[in-house]
């Protein structure tokens, strides 16, 4: 491991780290040295990754909360900070998904949807702002998606929300960037998680496999090494990026 890719001495938050991508964000940051802010919104779900962390031979703080409200953030952000005395990396992260047709779309099903996927990354943009030095700045990742460039059926709502997050990307990077605050997005394909286990089926991952040059789905440590980059020196001139990772699919016409 060179010197850009340490985090050693750093600080993390990451939302949704109770299981998938954030889960294997928060092992991979704690094994380059960082100490992390395993946030859920269940307890038994963050205690777990803690625990694994631990087991590892990293720090990790437990931060349950429902991050969805401004108030939410704010407080898990706080209490992380408060306790490992400073902020550096902020990985917004948590998500929660339904696929529809369109004119089955419901308000409740938008509301949460765009509630934890959409306004909590603002929040944990303004919350992470808050916490992180003036003088030192910081990192801030958001977990995209390819939807937001390329949408399947059944995805209006989840599209939207992607896309909106690649515009926060874009929006807060211009405003943060005198603070030395650098905001960048990861784009994820189709990944195997325990969320995405029930809009996938072999038939499905076949077809999305043949189409992938690299030929292979992504793996959630993919998705959380490319995090680990965007979180170190070695991409301290990277921002307002996305970086796609889907083995080049949306970029190809296998």
């Amino acid at each position: 491991m060179n010197a850009s890719q340490s985090l050693e001495g750093r600080v993390a938050f990451i939302s949704g780290a109770g299981h998938g991508i954030g889960r294997a964000t928060a092992l991979a940051f704690a094994r380059l040295g960082a100490t992390v802010g395993v946030n859920d919104l269940k307890a038994e779900f963050v205690e777990d990754t803690v625990a694994e962390i631990r087991r590892l031979g990293g720090k990790a703080v437990a931060v349950p909360q429902d991050v969805s409200s401004r108030e939410g953030m704010r407080l898990a952000v706080q209490r992380l900070a408060g306790e490992a005395g400073r902020l550096d990396v902020m990985v917004n992260n948590a998500a929660w998904v339904r696929y529809q047709p369109l004119m089955e779309i419901t308000p409740e099903v938008m509301d949460r949807m765009v509630d934890i996927g959409f306004k909590s990354v603002i929040w944990g943009i303004q919350a992470a702002a808050e916490a992180m030095d003036p003088e030192r700045g910081g990192a801030i990742i958001n977990v995209a998606s390819i939807a937001g460039f390329k949408s399947p059926a059944r995805s209006v709502v989840y599209s939207g929300l992607k896309a909106g997050v690649l515009g926060i990307t874009r929006a807060a990077a211009a405003d943060l960037g005198a603070r030395r605050i650098r905001v960048n997005a990861v784009a994820p394909g189709a990944v195997p998680t325990e969320g995405t286990a029930k809009h996938r089926n072999a038939e499905l991952d076949a077809r999305r496999i043949a189409r992938t040059p690299l030929g292979r789905l992504g793996t959630v440590e993919d998705i959380a090494d490319a995090i680990c980059f965007l979180a170190g020196d070695g991409s301290r001139f990277v921002n307002a990026e996305v970086i796609r990772l889907d083995g080049g699919a949306s970029e190809t016409s296998l």
